[in-house]
């Protein structure tokens, strides 16, 4: 166990780096020969112990520390005494290295149900092992960070009590600006379409409606592709099928909400049937629209090598604001004459 640890810290490629596999990885695991009895194991645990008390196994190396497999203390201790470990041993069907992503520990480690992790170099010679522990902990800051991003926040590492106030500053003011400028835009469509909201003002009382529906839709979307992504469940080659998928619930969606929303109008409000259904219409377009802008932007940002968490809800709201409002007065102008 000393050895490798050493092995490990004075190897420069392997210094651990943040981020890796290396940075929050145990480097000393509890190793045995292939050639060794159980008993004889089981004495070496009670001599040397578990470097965590998370880890429940023991790891079958050669004598250039080649993994060969893995061995529960369950195993060890309903095993007879006399039994060579190689005997018994399981293989590890997944494994990392040092420089991997440590969030793709955190993924495998989910996806299989492991409790711990074997790291191997390229020659699979094994260097540590990452615990459950640590997986939650990867996971935990990723959701923090993700969090932080979708709020049209810059992520950060120290406690919110903690953080200077300029600093909270400097990490949100970015964002606030983008998203203002962007929002300059949406407010050139409604000055383009003067005219029409001039010439029929109850329009303007629905826009508010459309936009805030258009955005929860859009978001709904991109927090389940977004999660996807970051556990491994939809790459980029599915992405046909994330948006097919998104497309018929959009659809469904759109259904349930412009039918309720018409006779909402009709009974309620008491508008004209006319303006019922360029809303109500709209209201469908903007619904089927947000839902395949919701699942794409994440994807198309994973692709590209971005954090898909920045094309989030402040991003996504903004760019479906102005699609509904687009789709919102070309249909008034071609429904009602305007």
């Amino acid at each position: 166990m000393t050895k490798i640890t050493e092995l490990y810290k004075n190897d420069l490629s392997l210094m651990p780096q943040e981020g890796t596999v290396a940075a929050i990885m145990w480097a000393d695991p509890v190793m045995l020969p292939p050639y060794s009895r159980v008993n004889e194991a089981i004495e070496r645990l009670r001599q040397v112990g578990l470097p965590q008390t998370s880890m429940n196994s023991c790891y079958v190396v050669a004598e250039d520390y080649t993994l060969l497999g893995l061995l529960s203390l369950r195993d060890l201790l309903l095993t007879r005494g006399g039994a060579k470990v190689e005997d018994i041993m399981t293989r590890p069907f997944v494994t990392v290295q040092p420089g991997d992503d440590q969030e793709l520990a955190a993924q495998l480690m989910e996806q299989y149900d492991l409790l711990e992790l074997p790291v191997v170099d390229e020659d699979n010679h094994l260097t540590g092992v990452v615990t459950a522990d640590d997986a939650m902990g990867v996971l935990q800051e990723e959701a923090t960070e993700d969090m932080e991003v979708m709020a049209a926040m810059t992520p950060s590492e120290q406690p919110y009590l903690e953080t200077p106030v300029w600093k909270v500053f400097t990490s949100r003011i970015p964002w606030l600006l983008l998203l203002m400028l962007s929002a300059a835009f949406t407010g050139g469509i409604i000055a383009h379409f003067e005219d029409a909201l001039a010439a029929q003002v109850a329009l303007t009382a629905f826009i508010p409606m459309l936009m805030d529906t258009g955005g929860n839709c859009g978001s709904q979307s991109s927090v389940t592709v977004i999660r996807g992504l970051s556990l491994g469940q939809i790459r980029f080659a599915d992405w046909y099928r994330v948006l097919w998928k998104e497309l018929w619930v959009g659809v469904l969606c759109a259904l349930a909400l412009s039918v309720v929303n018409f006779l909402r109008l009709l009974l309620v409000s008491q508008v004209g049937l006319p303006v019922a259904m360029v809303v109500s219409a709209t209201l469908s377009l903007t619904v089927i629209l947000s839902k395949l802008v919701g699942a794409a932007l994440p994807i198309l940002a994973k692709r590209m090598g971005f954090d898909p968490a920045v094309m989030a809800s402040p991003l996504i709201t903004t760019l479906v604001d102005a699609l509904s409002l687009v789709a919102y007065f070309w249909l008034a102008t071609e429904m009602l004459g305007l």
